[in-house]
């Protein structure tokens, strides 16, 4: 219902006249609206009294006389929906009609009833307010003029200011949105790189490709080590935790299945899986292709199995809440604890000829580098360069469209050696038969190309299988024949009478008197065996391997021993003692040689005869060598040449040459040493090697154990070359510590005679064509 519209202030229209006594006349009833909604009841069902009208907001001001009284205008009413409202002006002039014919019909004295009929409703019981009443009163008379009526102000709500709102939730929302860009900015541009770097870390998988390590011949290029194809067994350990496979114990399954296959224990491999914050681990290495079937085999069959209706529905159970029917777990038969697991190609390195030259040519550890031998020596070219591959991958399967990269592997060089695989056999088997026979320690052949420098054979007893580490002791994993330095005795005469003969101080037939002792410095010298005063020639002194014969040729080096151990301090370093062999071995000893003006006592009278030095088997063979090739040494090799990765073969240079002493002494001192092996009266007549002249020296040496660094025990020996007329190879047989026996005549004659015999006819070397020249070894007095 609308309000009715008031006239404006200060209108003469619409305002009642005052009366006589300027007293604005009552107020006409307000005539009734055409549609008035029902009155209000009360609780007990009588109608209730009109709703008063809210008080105007301003009171009325009195009228200045003359003035006609504002008729009060009925409010209008709402038309009703589909009828036509009448215009105001109508009903202002029909309340102005019935204003006036009620004012003529009644007298003044029902005046108060029609004052009181026009009161407004007010909602209370009693009517309109007293003030009100009064001045609805209208009558003649004088009196004081009624106060204007003060209609009530409605109450009003005051509601907080919208703006301080709106700018507070703008704040809120401007700093909320400052941070998103922020971070949006440092994800987008500051750390996209980083991001996308980690990100691809994750996802890719980095693999890295094993070169195909380079192979080890003999000489006639037969593979002596040598690598077949394998597959290291590797796992992804973010696939093993209880969220990828359902089951708490996946690691512990897998390595239950793993185990027998592998050969690791159960809880090594259980540990391994035990690591997800990285995505690659290596379980076993150089597995075999069967090895690799079986694990592939299971997995299929553990993954179709777990790949069934009933196990899909339990997977996808997992993702269910517990209130939904979700599960925490998959039965064991759902699982597949090896999807994690899988295989990389990868080498093997094996040993054809198990433990021929093996401690030589070397072996790899688990890794596959070279870990002793010509394998560690050369790791650099036989190992190649290695490759690396990369794939993107998601569960554990490679995603053929997300690219990948890949660095292909350079395969290793390949050696060959100068070994001649027959020679080796004949070296090996021969030692480790003496050695078993003698109860000794250990001990070692070696055989030399007189003219090239060149090693054929380079056996070591005992020996041991690359093929099988685990079985092997430590010990004899090296190569004793280049790693162990012993003194060598009476082969070391040779070297000195070398020095005797080549500064003429000597020849092979001079007079040499040998008592049964000699005493120099603090110590008295004996030779091997107890004997009157011998005579013998210089060819006799090395024929019956005289100590005391030797100090004496050595004396006559200088005119004061001072001078005469400088000289032969010269000759030992000219045949390589005290200084590398020049093969680079590794463990390799060069050997002990002190300087001669450090020789004090009774070390410069021991040296001659070759006791205060030590020597490795090979820098002994070389001597030998040096003197069967004309006095020229030349510098010991195992390596004949390379092939590289395009199959270009490149031959080794050659070994360096030195002249140690003249031809002609070197043939004076091969005649000599015929004498050690054809005489009856020499230490070497069982080194005899029937239709070929033998050129040999025997050793029988105290050994200074290595333990305790004090003499225990002997060392045997024998190096010799053949034929002696023509000669061609040097063998060199050394027996360290034997029990049956100790002379090296007895105990490695015989091996020298078995393995230079073999190696002549192996080398179809023709026999010799002339007789030894059998030198006189004594003289009579």
């Amino acid at each position: 219902m609308s309000t009715p519209r008031q006239p404006p202030r200060g209108s003469g229209e619409g305002k009642p006249a005052p009366g006589p006594d300027g007293r604005p006349p009552a107020r006409s009833p307000r005539p009734a609206r055409a549609s008035q909604p029902p009155r209000p009841r009360r609780a007990d069902g009588e109608p209730g009294p009109d709703r008063p009208k809210p008080a105007r907001s301003r009171s009325a001001q009195p009228k200045p006389a003359g003035s006609k009284p504002a008729a009060a205008k009925p409010p209008a009413a709402k038309p009703a929906a589909g009828s036509t409202a009448k215009p105001a002006a109508a009903k202002s002039s029909a309340a102005k009609s019935s204003a006036a014919k009620s004012s003529a019909a009644k007298p003044a004295a029902a005046k108060p009833s029609a004052a009181r009929a026009a009161r407004p409703v007010t909602g209370g019981r009693t009517g309109a307010p007293a003030r009100v009443q009064s001045r609805l009163r209208s009558g003649p008379g004088p009196g004081p003029r009624p106060r204007p009526a003060v209609r009530p102000q409605p109450r009003t709500i005051k509601l907080a200011d919208p703006r301080k709102r709106l700018r507070f939730v703008t704040v809120v929302l401007s700093l909320v949105f400052s941070v998103f860009a922020g971070r949006l900015v440092q994800l987008q541009l500051i750390d996209s790189d980083a991001l996308a770097a980690d990100a691809n870390t994750n996802r890719y998988q980095v693999i890295p490709l094993t070169a195909e390590r380079g192979s080890i011949t003999s000489s006639d290029g037969v593979a002596l080590a040598t690598t077949v194809d394998a597959y290291d067994i590797t796992a992804d350990p973010q696939m093993f935790t209880p969220q990828s496979t359902g089951v708490p114990d996946a690691p512990e399954q897998a390595a239950a299945l793993l185990a027998p296959i592998l050969g690791v224990s159960k809880e090594q491999l259980a540990a391994d899986l035990h690591t997800p914050k990285t995505r690659y681990k290596r379980l076993a290495t150089q597995q075999t292709p069967d090895a690799k079937n079986q694990i592939s085999d299971l997995k299929s069959a553990l993954d179709k199995k777990a790949g069934s209706k009933a196990c899909a529905a339990q997977k996808a159970q997992l993702k269910l809440p517990a209130d939904k029917g979700g599960r925490t777990r998959v039965d064991n038969e759902c699982a597949n604890p090896l999807a994690g697991v899988f295989n990389r190609e990868t080498q093997r390195r094996v040993y054809p000829s198990d433990g021929l030259a093996a401690n030589l040519v070397g072996f790899v550890n688990a890794e596959g580098v070279g870990a002793g031998g010509l394998e560690q020596q050369y790791q650099a070219q036989l190992a190649g360069k290695d490759g690396r591959s990369s794939y993107a991958q998601a569960g554990g399967r490679l995603v053929p469209t997300a690219g990948g990269s890949m660095d292909a592997a350079v395969p290793g060089t390949d050696l060959r050696l100068t070994v001649n695989r027959d020679i080796q056999w004949a070296a090996q088997r021969a030692i480790t038969d003496q050695v078993s026979n003698a109860g000794a320690e250990k001990g070692y052949v070696v055989v030399q190309d007189v003219k090239t420098g060149q090693v054929l054979a380079m056996a070591t007893s005992p020996g041991f299988n690359p093929n099988d580490l685990a079985s092997a002791k430590s010990g004899q994993l090296g190569n004793a024949a280049v790693q162990d330095a012993y003194e060598p005795g009476s082969t070391a005469k040779l070297m000195t009478m070398a020095a005797v003969l080549d500064t003429g101080k000597a020849t092979w037939d001079t007079h040499v008197t040998v008592p049964n002792t000699l005493q120099r410095a603090d110590r008295v010298f004996h030779d091997d065996v107890d004997h009157e005063t011998w005579y013998l020639t210089l060819a006799g002194v090395l024929a019956k391997s005289s100590n005391i014969g030797t100090i004496e040729a050595a004396e006559q080096l200088g005119p004061t021993q001072a001078e005469a151990n400088q000289v032969l301090g010269g000759y030992l370093q000219k045949f390589g003692i005290g200084r590398p062999s020049g093969l680079d071995f590794p463990g390799e000893t060069k050997g002990i040689l002190a300087k001669p003006e450090d020789w004090k006592g009774s070390q410069q009278y021991t040296i001659p005869f070759g006791q205060g030095l030590s020597v490795n088997a090979l820098q002994a063979t070389s001597v030998f060598s040096t003197i069967a090739n004309g006095g020229v040494r030349v510098a010991p090799s195992v390596v004949q040449g390379t092939t590289s990765p395009d199959g270009k073969y490149t031959p080794a240079p050659p070994g360096a040459e030195s002249r140690v002493v003249s031809e002609q002494t070197a043939k004076t001192l091969t005649e000599m040493l015929e004498s050690v092996v054809t005489d009856e009266q020499g230490t070497g007549g069982k080194a005899a090697v029937p239709g070929y002249r033998v050129a040999g020296k025997t050793g029988t040496a105290n050994r200074v154990d290595p333990k305790t660094g004090r003499y225990s025990g002997y060392t045997a020996s024998f190096i010799g070359f053949a034929p002696a007329d023509q000669p061609r190879v040097t063998v060199s047989c050394v027996i360290q510590d034997p029990v049956n026996g100790h002379f090296g005549g007895q105990l490695c004659g015989p091996v020298f005679k078995q393995v230079m015999e073999f190696s002549l006819k192996t080398l179809q070397v023709p026999p010799s064509g002339s007789e030894a020249p059998n030198l006189p070894v004594d003289w009579k007095p």
